[in-house]
């Protein structure tokens, strides 16, 4: 089901999962990974992503390594609310593209006995913390930080480089304008 130990599972209760890190680390290969086990033990299991998010396909999460699982595209995180009723195990790639209600949602579904396994970025490009992740974080019983290479360096890197001089928080894409870097090597771009 997890990597969590048999003895530290929560039992008769929901949880909330978080699986966070910078571009590239394999974040959503990871959840992935996990909703993937838990069909394979026959729970019902509902996949959701930001509708924002359609670099790969507009119907699955897609991790960059071409793994994917259907999902259905939401543009409101209210409204994994209205598809999870009879869910066991719910996923949600992506966090960060959503609102803060995304922490109340996954409160709501862990406290009815679901287990909730989010995904997304915890810094933006300029390696500030992205809402909504630090309260996710917060009310995880389980986080996975996951980390990329550096491509300048090859030390473990944490942080998302963009490749590109916009100042806009959200840009979506791949790595035609992001790549991972480490601490050393991360720099915010100068505004044209």
């Amino acid at each position: 089901m997890t990597d969590i130990p048999p003895h530290q599972l929560p039992k008769d209760t929901g949880w909330i999962e978080v699986i966070t890190g910078c571009m590239f680390s394999g974040k959503t290969e990871e959840l992935i990974r996990r909703l993937r086990r838990a069909q394979i033990a026959k729970q019902k299991v509902k996949i959701f992503k930001p509708r924002i998010d359609a670099r790969y396909s507009e119907n699955s999460i897609v991790s960059h390594n071409e793994q994917s699982l259907p999902s259905i595209l939401i543009d409101d995180i209210i409204e994994v609310l209205k598809h999870s009723d009879d869910a066991q195990v719910i996923g949600i790639d992506e966090a960060q593209f959503f609102n803060e209600g995304i922490v109340h949602i996954c409160n709501s579904l862990a406290s009815k006995g679901k287990r909730v396994i989010v995904a997304g970025l915890d810094m933006d490009y300029t390696g500030k913390p992205f809402e909504p992740m630090p309260q996710l974080l917060a009310i995880a019983e389980y986080i996975t930080k996951q980390h990329a290479i550096c491509v300048v360096c090859g030390n473990p890197a944490d942080r998302t480089q963009r490749k590109t001089t916009e100042s806009e928080r959200v840009i979506v894409g791949a790595a035609n304008i992001y790549e991972a870097r480490c601490r050393k090597c991360h720099y915010i771009p100068k505004e044209n």
